[in-house]
Parts: structure tokens; C-alpha cells; sequence
């Protein structure tokens, strides 16, 4: 038995020391894991980096997945989701904890891009992108028709030829666009968007043939999906066969099941149009012809009737005038102005007599209001011996004896003639 003084020299580690052992350790031992658990305590802090536990019935253990990894997530991390995951251990050294650092994630019996689908589409159908109210309907009959797709597959090939034969004066714009891969989906976002407020279409198909869920993603990108919604046209999807659906299709005003029907969806056939407008034409022509005839003799009707009835009005109009005339016949006033014209010589004596004795009663009133007037009359005062006597120049009459002064002149009116005079004295009252 070894005693304490035999024993080796100590080697005493800092806890960054030995952290960082720990973590070669742990990194050389377990490079390369496949584990399985349920999120807990998810954080998305503005790194980009996320943070969350993994844990099962029993343990847990911290995991993280930095920014590059996590913007090419499919699908959005939320607590309770169950996941298989692929990473190697690490430390984190301020904490002396070890974790998993993650490089692959995916929902534990569901696929990443599955998972990724019904959460875009849970999200996009809460805001309203996918109510029937939103639907537009297909123009009749466009002018020109846009198409969003590649240029190298068939789906536009296809698409051109139901064009060209269903309505050969139907004019095209192609957008072309990379339909799978990465960088595919804002391309595809910005064809849509830069033809639909360019003004030059009608009517809009965005699609591409059938694939892989995988090669149809780009139609489930949220960018794509939008800009379908916002679109000024009308939108047909038509991405993939008709077993393929995207959420492209849930946004767009019409899906078609292919290409060839999107471009059947929005092509009348012309020939059966002209068909049709000859066939209106013809109605129209009969119709017209039908309703002329009918008028016509609806007119010739009117026209007996108002004869007919011209007739009846101009026989009662000759009856009112012959009864008219009877009337005045009876009524005329010639006998009247005869018996008039013998009392006329009675009535103007009448009057006569009337205005001479009015003329006298008159002339008896004006007398005596003339003998009343003569004796108030000042002339006649004047007659009896009295005189009016005025201030010179003013001709104001003096009533009393001081309203004059000595020297003043005075003017006498008298019953005949006046007298200018001078005051010579000015005598007090009796």
C-alpha cells in the first residue's frame, strides 16, 4: 500500500482546461449521431441561430441549430414536435454543458417538406389567401394570355399548341423561369408580378409539367404563393399532373389539373364562337324580321282604328256645331241691343234730369261755402277798416306794439292799397 507521500505529483486543470478536454473527448468519441425526441423550450433569437431542448420520457439534452442551417429549414420548429435529427456532441464551454450541434432535421414520420406544406398552408388559409371570395372568373375572351414557365419543358409546348388551336388570333407573352431548384421560387414570384401590372395580358397560366414534391416545391414557396394572391389578372395554376397539388394552386382564381387543360381553361375555340355569332346573327335576323312583320300590322291596326275613330269625332264635333248654332239662333243678341236701343232715349232723359238736379244741389253747396270763406276772409277784415302791418323787408306780421323798435319801417296792407311808414314812437298799452 502506497502511502500519501509516494503518491504522483498532482496535476491540478482549470475548468477551461478541463472543459476543453472534455469537449475533444466528446467530439472525437461522437461525430456522427442520429438521435430522436420532442422540441421543448424552443428559442429563435435574432442570430438566426435556434435553440431548444430535446428531450424524451426520462433525459433531455440541449441542442442547436446555427443560422446556415437554419434558413435552409423546410419546415417551422414549434414545441411538441416530435423529430429525428442528425449532428455530432460539443461543449459549450461558458456553461460546461455538452450539446448536440445539429446539421439535419426532420418530423418523425412525416416528411420535412410535408410538414413544411401544412404549416405554410395552415398559415396562408388563417390570412385569407385561399377564400372562394377571392376567386376572379376567366375572361371570356382574352386579348393576350401570360404564361410563367420554362422555356425547355414540355408544358409550354403543350400549352402553345391547345392555344393555337383553340383560338389562333390569341396572342401569348412568355415569362421565362427556372421551375425547380434553388433561386427557382423569386424568380417565379417576380415573373408574376412584373406581368401582371404590365398591362399586356389578360389572363395568366403559371405552371410547369409533373414531378417530385421536391421539384414542384418552388410553387409551395411562400414568395410564389403570394404573389399568385396579389396578381392584377386572373391566375390559372397548372403545376404538375392532376394527382399533384400545390399551394400555388389553392391560391390561384382557377386550377387546372396540366398545362394543356390550364391552356384549354383559358382559350375559347374560336371556331365555335364564330358558330355560335352566326347562330345569334340568324336569330337575331329572324327575330327582327318577326318583330317588323308585327309591328307592321300592328300599325296598320292602329291606323283603322284612328280612322275609325277620327271618323266618330268629327260626326259628334258636326253635331255639337249644328247645336251651337241652334243655340245662338235662339239666343242671338240682335233682339236684345233692338229692345236696348228703344229704352236708351227714356234712360239718357233719366239721367239728364238726374244731373241737372245733382248740378244744382252743387252749385247751392259752393255758394254758401264761398259766404262762409268771404267772411273769414282777411280781405274783408281789411274792408271794414283794420290793417295787416309786416316788419320791412322780412314781411313778418306785427302783432305787438314792442315788436318793432322806433325808426324801424313797417309796411300797412289796408282794405284797398298800402302804406310804407316809418316808427317815429312807440306808445305803451292802454
Amino acid at each position: 500500500m502506497r502511502s500519501v507521500g509516494d503518491r504522483a505529483p498532482r496535476q491540478i486543470l482549470t475548468v477551461s482546461a478541463l472543459t476543453a478536454l472534455v469537449r475533444e473527448r466528446l467530439e472525437q468519441d461522437f461525430p456522427d449521431l442520429w438521435i430522436e425526441g420532442e422540441v421543448s423550450n424552443f428559442r429563435a433569437p435574432a442570430s438566426g441561430h435556434l435553440y431548444f431542448t430535446l428531450k424524451d420520457a426520462s433525459s433531455q439534452i440541449r441542442a442547436v441549430l446555427f443560422r446556415s442551417g437554419a434558413q435552409r429549414l423546410r419546415f417551422a420548429l414549434e414545441e411538441g414536435l416530435h423529430l429525428v435529427v442528425h449532428g455530432r456532441l460539443g461543449v459549450y464551454d461558458p456553461r460546461g454543458e455538452y450539446q448536440i450541434i445539429l446539421d439535419h432535421l426532420e418530423p418523425q414520420g412525416l416528411g420535412a417538406l410535408q410538414l413544411a406544406f401544412e404549416q405554410l398552408k395552415e398559415k396562408l388559409a388563417q390570412e385569407g389567401l385561399f377564400n372562394q371570395d377571392r376567386k376572379r372568373p376567366l375572361p371570356f375572351f382574352p386579348k393576350r394570355v401570360g404564361i410563367v414557365t420554362s422555356l425547355s419543358g414540355a408544358a409550354l409546348h403543350d400549352m402553345l399548341v391547345v392555344l393555337r388551336r383553340r383560338c389562333p388570333i390569341l396572342g401569348t407573352v412568355i415569362a421565362p423561369v427556372p421551375v425547380q431548384g434553388e433561386g427557382a421560387a423569386p424568380q417565379i414570384a417576380a415573373a408574376i408580378r412584373l406581368l401582371g401590372s404590365s398591362g399586356l395580358v389578360d389572363v395568366m397560366i403559371v405552371g410547369r409539367g409533373g414531378g417530385s414534391l421536391e421539384d414542384l416545391w418552388c410553387f409551395n414557396e411562400e414568395e410564389v404563393v403570394r404573389a399568385i394572391a396579389a396578381c392584377a389578372v386572373p391566375v390559372v395554376s397548372a403545376v404538375g399532373h392532376e394527382i399533384d397539388v400545390t399551394l400555388a394552386d389553392f391560391a390561384a382564381d382557377h386550377r387546372a389539373p396540366t398545362p394543356s387543360a390550364a391552356a384549354e381553361a383559358v382559350a375559347p375555340v374560336l371556331r365555335e364562337l364564330v358558330g355560335t355569332l352566326d347562330a345569334h346573327r340568324a336569330r337575331m335576323a329572324h327575330e327582327v324580321q318577326r318583330r317588323l312583320e308585327w309591328a307592321t300590322q300592328r300599325t296598320d291596326d292602329a291606323v283603322v282604328r284612328i280612322e275609325h275613330g277620327l271618323g266618330v269625332v268629327l260626326s259628334f264635333q258636326h253635331r255639337r256645331l249644328a247645336e251651337c248654332r241652334r243655340g245662338l239662333h235662339i239666343a242671338s243678341p240682335v233682339e236684345r241691343v233692338r229692345a236696348i236701343a228703344a229704352l236708351l232715349p227714356q234712360l239718357i232723359r233719366r239721367v239728364q234730369r238726374g244731373m241737372t238736379a245733382w248740378l244744382a244741389m252743387q252749385r247751392q253747396t259752393v255758394r254758401v261755402a264761398m259766404a262762409g270763406l268771404d267772411s273769414l276772409s282777411p280781405l274783408a277784415v281789411l274792408g271794414r277798416g283794420y290793417s295787416i302791418v309786416q316788419t320791412v323787408p322780412d314781411g313778418v306780421v306785427v302783432k305787438r306794439a314792442r315788436d318793432v323798435s322806433e325808426g324801424d319801417r313797417v309796411r300797412a296792407r289796408l282794405g284797398e292799397g298800402e302804406l310804407l311808414c316809418d316808427v317815429q314812437k312807440i306808445l305803451p298799452d292802454a
